[in-house]
């Protein structure tokens, strides 16, 4: 299986956090999966770390650095990954999703015909099959 790990799932891997449920662990770690981290999250871990290090440690460079390290491949962000966001759906009645890094993750996912492993409910709305939470 192809897995897109979300930012926060590929930041508690790298830094073997606990807030990494067995089962993300447990897919991580499984040889026949293959693990992809995407520039997005790069950009966004860079953008958030010089905003406020003390909330994120972690630098741009080294988060990729550790996904490397960790057997992470990676996708770089494109034109048709951006245009994707266009697509995403939800109910009217759900709550507001504004974050513009999970819609690029979510639609690079979908387009790559990955599996997107996230700890945030909000994506359950999308109702994309492609979607697991943990």
């Amino acid at each position: 299986m192809k897995l897109l790990l979300d930012t926060h799932i590929a930041l508690w891997a790298i830094l073997d956090d606990d807030f990494l449920s067995l089962k993300a662990r447990n897919m991580i770690l499984n040889p026949e999966n293959t693990i992809f981290c995407s520039s997005v999250s790069s950009w966004e871990v860079l953008l958030k770390h010089t905003t406020d290090p003390k909330n994120l440690y972690i630098s741009a460079r080294d988060f990729i650095e550790r996904c490397k390290r960790a057997g992470f491949t990676s996708i770089n962000l494109t034109d048709q990954h951006i245009l994707g966001v266009e697509s995403l759906m939800r109910p009217e009645n759900a709550p507001e999703h504004k974050d513009p890094f999970d819609k690029l993750l979510l639609s690079q996912a979908i387009l790559e015909k990955m599996s997107f492993l996230t700890h945030d409910k909000k994506f359950s709305d999308y109702n994309e099959d492609c979607v697991i939470i943990v």
